[in-house]
Formats: C-alpha cells, sequence, structure tokens
C-alpha cells in the first residue's frame, strides 16, 4: 500500500525472502506469511491499511500457524503498541529493517518470538538484494536512491517514520540499474522523498545532476525518471539535464503544496509562489515540451477563501499536465496537528471539488494539444479492457492503440487521434 517507496521496499523485501528459501504464495489463503506494507502518509491510507490487517487477523484465527506482519510506516509509527493492539501479529517491521527480514522471520520461527524492529538508525547494506529473474517479464522498475527527509514540512509525518535523509552509494544505484536492466527492466524511476537533493560523500561528492549523468550512459537504459522532487533543490544544472541527457524523460513532478505564500510558509515548504512559478518557467524555457505534474493540499489549518483562490490562481497560471490534490488531514506528531482554527471537513471537500474541476478541464485542454502529433511510447502491454495495446509517452501519459502485433516491451510510433482526461488513442505509424 502507499507510494513507489513501498513498492520498492516491497520488491526488496521478497528478494530476501525467496533467497532465504521462500516462495511466493498466489493468495494470502495459501501463505505461511503474509506482511501488510503500510502508509501512514493520510488518514485515508492509514484507514484501508487496518481495514486489511482486520480481514488478515480473521484469516490467522483459522490458521493460527500464519505468521502474520505488517511493515512501513505505520508500522514505524505504532512500533511495539500494535504488537499490544493485536494479539495475532507477530512482527512489526520498521522502515529500515527490510534487509534483517530473513534473521527475524527465523527468531519467530524456531523461538516463537513476537518482535519488533523499528531501529532508524539501522544501517542499510551498501549491496542490493539481487534475485536473479525477479524481475523478468517487467519493462519497468524503481530504485531508491535515498532514504528519509530533512525537510521536516509541518504536515508531514515522513521524516519521523522514514529518518533523516541519507543517500545511497553510486555504485548500488549503478549495480541495482546493470541488475534490472539484465532481466529486462527498460524505464527506471529513481525514488526518494526529494531526490534532488541527492548527496553521495562515498561516491566522490556525487550530485543528482552527475548521478543521472552515470546512469544515462548505461546500455539498454531506455528511459529514466525520477520523483518526488523538492523546489528548494531545484538546480539550474538539473534543469539542463533535461537536454542534455536523451534518456531522461522530459516530465517532472514538483509538488507546490498551496499557492499562498501564508501557507506555504505555515507548511515550511522554505520557496514562494514566485519562486515556484521561476522556476517553472526555466523548465519551460529549457525544454518546451516538459511535462509538469504536481501535488496540492486543500484544508490546510488556517486556510482562509482568499489563501485557496491563490491555489486556484497558481493551478490557473501553471497549467499543470496532471495534480494530485488531497485534503488536509491531522497526522500524529506533526506541527500541523497541534495548529489551530481547523478547516470543516465540509469546506475542505467543497474546495477539493473546485480544485479538481479546474484541473480536469486543464488536463483536457493539455491532452488536446498533442492530437495529430507523433508520440514515442514504450509499449507495455495490453490495455485493461484487453482488446488495445497500450503504452507511456515520455511524457508519461497513457496512450492505447491498436496493433495486430504483439509489441510489448518496444518502442513505438503513434500518431494522437483523441484525447481524454486520463487517457489518449493513438494510431500506430508504420516503420
Amino acid at each position: 500500500m502507499g507510494c513507489q517507496m513501498n513498492e520498492s521496499d516491497s520488491d526488496n523485501l521478497t528478494q530476501h525472502l525467496i533467497n532465504s528459501g521462500f516462495s511466493q504464495a498466489d493468495d494470502h489463503e495459501n501463505a505461511d506469511l503474509i506482511i501488510i506494507n503500510t502508509c501512514s502518509v493520510r488518514e485515508k491510507a492509514e484507514q484501508k491499511a487496518f481495514s486489511l490487517l482486520g480481514r488478515m487477523i480473521a484469516l490467522k484465527k483459522r490458521r493460527p500457524e500464519i505468521i502474520l506482519g505488517i511493515m512501513g510506516c505505520i508500522a514505524q509509527q505504532e512500533g511495539a503498541g500494535l504488537l499490544k493492539r493485536h494479539p495475532e501479529l507477530d512482527l512489526v517491521l520498521g522502515t529500515r529493517e527490510v534487509g534483517h527480514i530473513a534473521g527475524i522471520i527465523n527468531r519467530i520461527e524456531q523461538n516463537g518470538e513476537r518482535v519488533v524492529a523499528t531501529d532508524l538508525s539501522a544501517n542499510s547494506s551498501n549491496t542490493p538484494v539481487i534475485n536473479e529473474g525477479y524481475f523478468r517479464g517487467r519493462l519497468k522498475g524503481f530504485i531508491s536512491i535515498t532514504e528519509g527527509c530533512n525537510n521536516f514540512c509541518s504536515y508531514c509525518i515522513v521524516p519521523y517514520v522514514r529518518g533523516r535523509e541519507k543517500s545511497r552509494p553510486v555504485e548500488y544505484i549503478i549495480r541495482q540499474a546493470e541488475n534490472l536492466i539484465s532481466q529486462g527492466i527498460r524505464e527506471i524511476t529513481l525514488l526518494g522523498q526529494n531526490v534532488n537533493s541527492y548527496f553521495s560523500f562515498e561516491s566522490g561528492d556525487v550530485n543528482f545532476p552527475e548521478l543521472l549523468s552515470r546512469l544515462s550512459n548505461i546500455k539498454g537504459l531506455l528511459r529514466i525518471r525520477f520523483t518526488t522532487s523538492h523546489p528548494k533543490d531545484l538546480s539550474d544544472d538539473l534543469v539542463r539535464c533535461f537536454i542534455r541527457l536523451p534518456n531522461l524523460c522530459p516530465h517532472i513532478h514538483l509538488p507546490f503544496q498551496s499557492g499562498s505564500n501564508r501557507i506555504l510558509k505555515m507548511m515550511n515548504r522554505v520557496y514562494s509562489r514566485e519562486d515556484y512559478i521561476n522556476l517553472v518557467n526555466k523548465l519551460r524555457e529549457t525544454r518546451p515540451d516538459i511535462a509538469i505534474t504536481s501535488d496540492v493540499i486543500v484544508g490546510f489549518p488556517g486556510e482562509d477563501e482568499d489563501d485557496f483562490n491563490l491555489t486556484l490562481d497558481l493551478v490557473e497560471k501553471i497549467e499543470f499536465d496532471n495534480l494530485f490534490s488531497f485534503i488536509y488531514s491531522d497526522r500524529k506528531g506533526t506541527i500541523a496537528q497541534k495548529m489551530d482554527k481547523k478547516i470543516s471537513e465540509d469546506i475542505k471537500l467543497s474546495r477539493l471539488r473546485i480544485l479538481q474541476d479546474k484541473q480536469k478541464g486543464i488536463t483536457l485542454k493539455k491532452n488536446k494539444m498533442l492530437e495529430g502529433k507523433e508520440q514515442e511510447i514504450l509499449v507495455e502491454g495490453q490495455s485493461k479492457k484487453g482488446d488495445q495495446f497500450t503504452g507511456r509517452t515520455l511524457s508519461n501519459k497513457v496512450v492505447n492503440f491498436n496493433s495486430n502485433t504483439n509489441m510489448t516491451g518496444q518502442l513505438a510510433k503513434v500518431v494522437i487521434k483523441k484525447s481524454f482526461i486520463n487517457s489518449l488513442q493513438g494510431v500506430l505509424q508504420s516503420n
């Protein structure tokens, strides 16, 4: 559950388990070991995690021999309290303990222990876990290049559940990339709470633009993406990478969170709306076809109508390709949780609907600008309906198209014939 970082953590943990003799079950009903990877960034994600945990506890009551664990941000945040509240749980695994899973499971199996492993100072291995063949059949993969965050935005739980920021060595990232490519991966997304603050002292003072340059030279890597970026660390060198590196996709996810300087200050975002607009202008001047997506929160404590209108105004000025919008929810232990002037749920939901309706119109307008234009897509396989093939443009837009041959894994040229809010319809061009 949760973000791409959780997806990457789940892959790493699964490979550790396979290397220790486990095999993947096709259904939780047949599993001997079940671990739920959780997210606590927003209240809704937390509710989903506990709902799933309840269903798995019911299964364990029918099959007491199952080892049941919970990992990720909720595990890190709640720790031993989860074992007290849920006697059926055997394991609480923190965000930096994934590499120790084999030894922990052995303790549970051999000694009957109930284990809490939530040490944020635990050192991650500088050697990536590798299971040959695990990624075979996939085209896209993730590499976590940083752990944790140092920004302490007032609404965000991440620094408390993922720890302080730590960059992985360049050699670790290169080796993991080469392993993914050897198994058929053609597109890699670099992950971190703030990827553009990446800096490896262990590898000779390598910053994020230099890391991108080194990855760009790896044979067989067709596309590079990264997420998430913080505006305060978007350097001119990084902006220039979008024209300098041929396999760096022209798409950036750059959260702005609010269009009001007053709210941005309360959020501890350390930039202004003017700073953000200038960064977007710089990106578009350097790479006119770049797609820009973003995150925004509505209903932050103290947000009044003027603040919300400034957010709407920024959305109109920037014209994002897409926007991921959320209502504010208190997160335990954050500064914002203690703020007064909380906004009612009705007002938050009303503002969210207004914002999303506005963005839908902008997204459709941006997509329609692609009609009649040729786009290169990486073909991912059959579409959800199964009657077409699907892939993504360099700017990360979904394209569905007809083909008489299976082109999965190939780059294809399509001309966009029709645009919708969530996808594009294309016609395959002959070679």
